[in-house]
Parts: structure tokens; sequence; C-alpha cells
């Protein structure tokens, strides 16, 4: 079996070549992100791999002319591929899985940098500033914490927060009898009106776009913290910098933005960004940004090549794969 690889990273290649002496798998490598000017590094590669950068019907065309016919991403999330246009031309599609542990712990990281202001502390370190102003922080025990979206993610991070005697609030479709030691579930207003601390968990579709829009920013308490290591577009750009710069949101803490796709995991340097509010949030003492990296570690990275190759193997060998999406 052959694979292409875009978006290879150098830290991944041992995971590669563990993967292709096990299965007998053949692979190509790209650093970059797939476009149409590289899609012809696929021709004679029946599946490829990618990272969550966009793959629209103009790009899957080209790959299915080139005679790709499974694509997987290395990631939990799968918004940046066009399934309506995969589904046209018979391209199957699937996503990797990883331990939630590296998301969930990240996470928890977030919120404790922004209780206790760390980028202004770390700011004025670099400028020798040790000087105690307007640097003084809070505790995370005793607040109180919500957790919108339960899956593996959010279970993980309820359980993990439960040491830190914070009260948690979850919001799932479904309650988790298992959670129900850690958390208590309520609909999503009671926990915007009552948290601290918010942080999403959920999947990006057509009912969670924009899940946190301005009617929900107004409902939160004032003061409130806000974390996002799931997906940018869940929260509306506009309705958060206007309750950051209110002071509605006093703190938060983004790993994924919207408008972040094509922009994360490359060298920006020198260039000039398409997304204004990207660099509006990250000019905020108050708001903690960093590059979709919340999964990066190194359990992460072998799960996530490990079973996208899978995918691609059950793909060729007609098998039933539990990653599959079309």
């Amino acid at each position: 079996m052959k694979v292409f690889v875009y978006g290879f990273r150098e830290e991944e290649r041992v995971y590669f070549e563990e993967c292709a002496k096990q299965y007998g798998i053949a692979y190509a490598t790209c650093s970059k992100r797939p476009t149409l000017e590289n899609a012809h590094l696929t021709c004679g590669y029946p599946c490829i791999s990618i990272l969550s950068t966009p793959c629209d019907a103009a790009l899957i065309e080209s790959f299915h002319r080139k005679g790709v016919r499974f694509i997987s991403t290395r990631t939990i999330g799968y918004d940046h591929i066009d399934l309506a246009a995969a589904k046209k031309v018979g391209m199957g599609i699937g996503n990797a899985n990883y331990a939630p542990e590296s998301v969930a712990d990240y996470t928890i990281m977030l919120i404790l940098m922004t209780l206790r202001k760390m980028k202004l502390i770390m700011k004025s370190t670099e400028l020798q500033d040790y000087s105690f102003e307007s640097v003084q922080g809070r505790n995370l025990k005793g607040k109180i914490v919500g957790v919108i979206g339960c899956g593996n993610i959010g279970t993980t991070l309820i359980r993990h927060l439960a040491g830190f005697e914070c009260d948690i609030l979850a919001y799932n479709r479904h309650i988790k009898p298992e959670l129900l030691p850690y958390a208590q579930f309520c609909d999503l207003a009671t926990l915007l009106k009552k948290s601290d601390i918010i942080t999403l968990h959920l999947p990006l579709h057509e009912e969670t776009y924009h899940i946190i829009n301005q009617e929900r920013i107004a409902m939160m308490k004032d003061g409130v913290i806000l974390i996002n290591t799931a997906r940018g577009a869940l929260i509306d750009n506009e309705a958060l910098i206007k309750g950051i710069e209110k002071g509605k949101i006093q703190g938060a803490a983004f790993d994924v933005v919207e408008g972040e796709t094509g922009i994360y995991y490359q060298k920006q340097k020198g260039r000039v960004l398409p997304s204004r509010e990207m660099l509006l949030l990250n000019s905020y003492p108050n708001v903690i940004l960093s590059p979709h990296m919340a999964f990066l570690t190194d359990d992460s990275n072998r799960d996530m090549v490990y079973h996208s190759m899978e995918s691609c193997l059950a793909f060729m060998e007609g098998e039933e794969d539990a990653m599959r999406i079309l």
C-alpha cells in the first residue's frame, strides 16, 4: 500500500517509519499543506494523509483525477474537509483519534495561566519588571467551572479538574452517569449564568457554529474566563472581542480561533496576516493564544500517525474502520 503524507513534521518520522515497517506501507512526504499546485505529488498514491488544512471541492476533485481514493486527516476534527464534495466524487474520508489527556491537561494549563495572569507576568519579566503591579491572580479552588461538551476530552477534563476542588457544571446532549460523582449536569443557559470559567469541548457542525455569540456572552457572569481548545468557529469573533473590550470577559485563552485555517502550522514572520481578529486578540494583555497545538505530545503524535495509516490500510483492504467518516 502507498500513502502520500502532507503537512509532514520531523517529529512524526519515527512513527511513520515504525508504521511502515509494521504494515508494509510505502510512503512519501511533503512538509507543505495540500494545494492545487502540489496535488500532482499524489499521482500513484491511492491514499493521502493530511493535517487540519483546507481541503475544498477543487482540491478533492484534483486529487480524485490523480487517482486518490481516500483522504485521512491526522486530526479528530474534520471540518476542514468538504464532505459534500468528497461524497460527490466517491472519495473516502477518515479521521484519527488520540489520548484525550493531551488536550484536557493543556486546557487546565490555560485555565491556570489565565487565572494567574501569566501572559502579563511573562512579558513583564522579559522587561525586567519584577513588581507586583497588575499581576495579582485568582485561585482555581472554589471556582465554578462550566464544561460545554463531554466527549472523551471533556470527560477527561472533568475528572482531572475534580482534584482542584472546584465546582463543575457540565452541558452535554446526554447525561453521562460516570461523571455524576464529579459534575452537575445542567442546561446551557444555567451553565453560562453560573460559571466563573467556561471551557468548550464540542465538535464543529451547523448546530454548534457560533454557539458562543453576543446573546450568550451577555448571559455570562461579569468577569468570566473563557477557554477554547476545541474549534475556533464555536465562538463568534466579533462578539468575543466586544465582550473582552467591555470587560465582560476578564480573561481568555484560545488554542483555536476562527480564521486560523491557512495561518497556523506555517511560519508567518514578516507576513500580513489575513485575520484582523487574530491580531487584535493577540494584542490584549488578558488573552492567551496558542497555534492549535494542545494535542501535541509524543503519545498523541504516535496515535495520530498510526490511526491515519491504519485507516488507509482498512480502506484499501475493504475492512471496517471506526475512524471512517465517508
